[in-house]
């Protein structure tokens, strides 16, 4: 028997749980594979909901993983200047089949400068900072770029893990995950992206979360500064 697919998934405070729980649903499916939910320590995580996530793993046990992937959430504004959690993806990037992120989670990637001279997905809010870390911003709901494949907002967590499987296994594989998890989206409105929003939903939407916006330019910079001042050394 072959050895185990090894996945691991970055934890951290307020991380938007779905865009974990989405993918760990769809991973739990596959044989022979471990997954492993990472933190700096085992203790219990505070999600950006009223769910608290519990660490299966720490940095420091944690093997090498086949796919190592990063999450979003308003957490991945500390998350981009947290050295130990930069140099951990660093270090997993080096053996790693696939770098993967949904949301936000780009962003930390971009921090450990994985994602320089790749396109990337991620929320659309976020967007316009993939640039700082020398990534192209894409508008797809899943984009491959080489090994690394990268989701968009929250809900785009399921169609980015159903496309790793077909790459890791095949299509038939993920076909048969999408069957046994009913994956058959209808949404009742069409406002699900900037582009298709009515605009009086997109401008409340705007209005409300432009202070994170705002924290989130400000950590973006700092990071984009450290990136380039190491590059430099």
């Amino acid at each position: 028997m072959s050895a185990p697919l090894q996945i691991g998934l970055l934890l951290f405070p307020k991380l938007t749980q779905l865009d974990l729980t989405g993918p760990v649903q769809v991973f739990s499916s596959l044989p022979n594979t471990r997954l492993h939910l990472i933190w700096k320590r085992i203790e219990p995580i505070e999600s950006d909901s009223v769910l608290t996530l519990m660490p299966t793993i720490t940095m420091a046990d944690c093997p090498q993983c086949d796919v190592i992937c990063v999450p979003g959430g308003a957490g991945t504004d500390d998350m981009v200047n947290d050295e130990e959690v930069l140099a951990f993806l660093r270090r997993q990037a080096l053996g790693a089949k696939y770098i993967t992120s949904v949301c936000t989670g780009s962003l930390v990637l971009g921090a450990a400068g994985l994602l320089s001279g790749y396109r990337a997905a991620t929320h659309w809010s976020a967007r316009e900072h993939l640039a700082a870390f020398g990534a192209v911003a894409s508008t797809e709901r899943v984009r491959i770029d080489r090994n690394r494949i990268t989701g968009g907002g929250v809900t785009a967590g399921i169609d980015f893990a159903l496309t790793l499987v077909a790459h890791l296994i095949d299509r038939k594989t993920a076909e048969a995950t999408q069957l046994r998890l009913e994956y058959n989206p209808a949404p009742p409105f069409g406002a699900g992206s900037p582009e298709t929003a009515p605009s009086e939903v997109l401008a409340r939407v705007n209005e409300r979360i432009a202070p994170f916006k705002a924290r989130r330019a400000e950590a973006v910079a700092r990071a984009a500064a450290r990136l380039a001042a190491q590059a430099s050394l």
